[in-house]
């Protein structure tokens, strides 16, 4: 059985990925960080299709936790699995800002660096040794760092700094055969940045080909079939995952 490890997993994105990642027999470690609740129910929803699921706490944002975190992944590996390393890790866990660069302080800079660049930066440096050869590092982006929009440059900025990590990682990662791939989210109807207004989300559907937002599982599919053999021999690469926006 695989195992995969995807964090920000107790809602949205991360919630649909561990689900779809179920149905395909995985194993799965789902993380949150302030709703051990929801995490548990994605844990019964996971063991309702007849799945295996553990849930364990992770701030992204506190780099000094991810020693005790993998610790805790080990434990929790070896309990559960019979196993000391795990095959797939999915930095997933984020959140949004909405505010002009002449209105961002020095504060929010800092938060949003650390989850999104910072965070899955060390924490996949801290994993690294657990992860089977062979295995998978898939970063979310966004699709933000093609298309400029107004209001969320930090994140877009650092969205694109992980884009460009991903390709290192698969190159650094090569030796023992672990990919490295990101996947760009266009706008999706999540909670993410206080979620979607009807206006702001109608403009979206606008500029996208297929005229809508995405859903949760419009990505949470194809992160799951990336982290599958038959997508073996993609690696190096950014895929964005957006139903054609701003083409």
């Amino acid at each position: 059985m695989k195992i995969v490890i995807v964090t920000g997993s107790s809602r949205g994105l991360g919630a649909s990925t561990v689900l779809e990642c179920a149905k395909r027999g995985m194993g799965v470690i789902v993380t949150y960080n302030s709703n051990p609740e929801k995490a548990q129910e994605v844990v019964k929803a996971i063991a309702g299709i007849g799945g295996k699921a553990v849930a364990l706490k992770l701030d992204v944002g506190n780099s000094r936790s991810f020693r005790d975190f993998r610790t805790a992944v080990s434990a929790q590996l070896k309990a559960i699995w019979d196993r000391e390393t795990f095959d797939f890790l999915v930095n997933n866990a984020g959140y949004g800002l909405y505010a002009p660069i002449a209105d961002v302080s020095e504060e929010q800079f800092d938060g949003l660096f650390n989850v999104h660049l910072k965070g899955p930066f060390f924490l996949t440096q801290a994993l690294l040794p657990l992860i089977e050869c062979g295995g998978h590092v898939l970063n979310v982006t966004s699709a933000t760092s093609r298309v400029a929009t107004a209001g969320v440059a930090p994140y877009a900025a650092f969205k694109g700094g992980l884009q460009v990590l991903t390709r290192y990682m698969a190159k650094e990662f090569g030796e023992r055969r672990i990919r490295a791939n990101s996947i760009a989210p266009g706008a999706i109807r999540t909670e993410l940045g206080g979620g979607l207004t009807d206006d702001f989300e109608a403009m979206l559907a606008g500029q996208t080909a297929l005229g809508r937002v995405g859903e949760p599982d419009d990505v949470g599919g194809v992160i799951a079939s990336l982290l599958s053999d038959e997508n073996r021999w993609i690696n190096a690469q950014n895929i964005e995952v957006a139903g054609g926006y701003a083409i």
